[in-house]
């Protein structure tokens, strides 16, 4: 019963979000990393690599990220959704952004693609996230590009997850690709369906690291 309670209270990805930090602090950031992904998860250290491999032995360090989300977009279906937020460091000492695409699969939420960035000062938060959900309306033609994908996908290069990837809803109503230049900078974009055409949400770039 308390299982099934759990699983109720988990709606929607802004729920998903708020349970993967509450966890990081309660089993460990990359124990909470590894749970809440998916087999095919994406994340960028700093160029694109498989986050279950990635993650797999990684120990949890001693303070966890604090996370929280300020704005979802979220499909027609109600079944993918991409997050953005702000992070704080430990100590409150470092700050940034967060982008975390969720899709739902069957009764669970899981995300399939994770980046972000540091910033200079605190990204300000709302006091409840802005949710912008998908038109369910209109005569949508999903770009040919997409239209066999679902999910997270990469195109390989070498070795996976390649350099660069898209994704989509399954009814097509929210889009994204991401793209990895060889010095780690790289670039995330999302549109959603408004009834009449797909509109950009997110348009992200994040610069190569220092060496």
């Amino acid at each position: 019963m308390l299982t099934l309670l759990a699983a109720a209270s988990i709606a929607t990805a802004v729920d998903a979000e708020r349970a993967f930090a509450a966890d990081s602090h309660r089993i460990g950031q990359w124990t909470a990393f590894r749970k809440w992904a998916d087999k095919d998860a994406v994340m960028f250290a700093p160029t694109a690599v498989a986050a279950q491999e990635f993650l797999k032995d990684r120990k949890d360090p001693p303070e966890s990220l604090d996370w929280a989300p300020s704005d979802s977009w979220v499909s027609c279906d109600g079944r993918t959704a991409i997050n953005r937020g702000p992070w704080t460091g430990a100590k409150g000492k470092t700050h940034g952004y967060f982008t975390t695409v969720w899709m739902r699969q069957k009764s669970s939420w899981r995300w399939v693609y994770d980046g972000g960035d540091a910033l200079a000062e605190p990204m300000a938060l709302p006091p409840r996230p802005r949710v912008v959900r998908a038109s369910c309306s209109g005569r949508m033609k999903i770009p040919a590009a997409y239209r066999r994908t679902v999910g997270t996908t990469a195109r390989l290069a070498g070795k996976a997850p390649g350099e660069a990837g898209q994704g989509r809803s399954a009814d097509g109503t929210l889009i994204y690709k991401w793209k990895v230049a060889a010095g780690g900078a790289r670039h995330f974009q999302a549109k959603l369906w408004n009834g009449r055409s797909y509109r950009i949400i997110l348009d992200q770039s994040v610069a190569a690291p220092t060496p």
